[in-house]
């Protein structure tokens, strides 16, 4: 059996091409957004205003997937809202305009987080979710690495010209929708009787949701509480003397390191258990975070970005493999819009929370509390049956 399918390429696909524009403004935005007149408390409140906005609609529009029995208007309508927003940020510079075309970058992503993810859980068996969620991460990833390479490429020529990258990132966005109309969904039998979708009925699937779901997200969510943004870790190498494109470059080898991991540990996930590899995972953000606390030599700050994105390989697509295969069929893309959106809520607790404790007792305290909560957040999936 042909294991990944032609709609497994193809969403595989649409997401590289999004991850390539998204990623080629992810360095420049900040810069980009001081230089039209945003100070950094603004930055931060749009930023958590997009990304709330994110959070909770992927929980809603995974719902309404599922009570829709349909997938592929999500997927293209989500893609489209995040192609047409990079050139709306840099047509006018008013902050509510701003501020509308960052929301509807950030929805765009929850509008076709839960239907996509359950195209591709569609598309495997419960013995090749690994393998199928790996390469999608893998290609998804892999727009990481292409995008800051773009900007830095295109800034090293024209030094200063933000808005510029902003209507260029349109391209790759145009490119990943017109790829969606080739994407095929397999009809299917309306299984759940047509009822309104409330915004927050996501909520309610997680009192209903089987007890091995919501330890296991339960247990993800304690962690991403903890696990604060990978800004920090760029502050800190920032801080012991890189210089700001070798910040960026640690960043992209970062990517390299995750793309080209995520399908081969995938496959592995797939022989021996998701389990085994989500909690090798988890060892591995230990060891990064505790290394990060004390670390001094930059071939040991390198070193500790190749682990990481090891680290990330063998937890992103996993979890969310995983977790099809814990939930009903007909309830997947509600099962995954309702823990994407539960950790877009604690990833913004969590980034608040590492900037307390840096502000307060220092970087090295802030990693070795993340290194900790990660080992013993390992210890208790180990022991549950999940």
């Amino acid at each position: 059996m042909k294991i990944i399918t032609r709609n497994i390429w193809v969403l595989s696909i649409v997401s590289l091409f999004t991850d390539v524009a998204s990623e080629m403004l992810y360095p420049v935005m900040p810069i980009y957004l001081k230089t039209i007149g945003f100070s950094i408390i603004l930055i931060g409140v749009l930023e958590g205003f997009a990304e709330a906005t994110a959070g909770l609609s992927k929980g809603y529009f995974g719902t309404l997937s599922d009570n829709k029995g349909k997938r592929l208007p999500f997927v293209q309508i989500g893609y489209a809202f995040s192609a047409i927003s990079k050139p709306m940020m840099a047509l006018f510079i008013y902050p509510m305009w701003i501020f509308f075309a960052r929301t509807i970058d950030r929805l765009g992503k929850g509008v076709r987080t839960g239907a996509r993810d359950a195209l591709l859980s569609d598309e495997a068996t419960q013995q090749t979710k690994g393998r199928v969620f790996g390469f999608h991460r893998s290609m998804d990833t892999l727009g990481a690495v292409i995008g800051p390479l773009l900007a830095l490429v295109y800034l090293a020529y024209h030094p200063n010209d933000y808005k510029t990258l902003f209507f260029i990132a349109f391209f790759p966005g145009i490119i990943a929708i017109a790829f969606t109309f080739f994407i095929k969904e397999k009809q299917k039998e309306q299984s759940k009787p047509k009822t309104k979708t409330r915004f927050l009925d996501f909520v309610k699937y997680w009192k209903e949701s089987p007890a091995t779901y919501r330890k296991l997200v339960g247990a993800l969510l304690v962690f991403t509480v903890f696990n604060s943004s990978d800004v920090f870790l760029l502050l800190k190498i920032k801080e012991a003397g890189f210089n700001d494109a070798t910040v960026i470059g640690v960043y992209v080898f970062y990517n390299l390191i995750y793309a080209l991991f995520s399908y081969p540990l995938g496959i592995l996930a797939d022989k021996i258990g998701m389990k085994k590899i989500f909690i090798s995972g988890l060892i591995l953000f230990s060891v990064v975070y505790v290394g990060m606390a004390y670390a001094e030599s930059k071939i040991v700050f390198i070193v500790l970005f190749f682990l990481y994105g090891v680290y990330a390989a063998a937890t992103e697509g996993i979890a969310k493999a995983w977790i099809t295969n814990i939930c009903k069929k007909e309830n997947t893309a509600t099962a995954i819009g309702t823990y994407t959106a539960f950790q877009s809520i604690a990833t913004l607790i969590a980034s608040s929370l590492a900037g307390v404790i840096w502000f307060r007792f220092g970087a090295s305290a802030t990693f070795l509390l993340s290194g900790i909560v990660a080992i013993l957040i390992s210890f208790y999936i180990k022991i549950q049956k999940t």
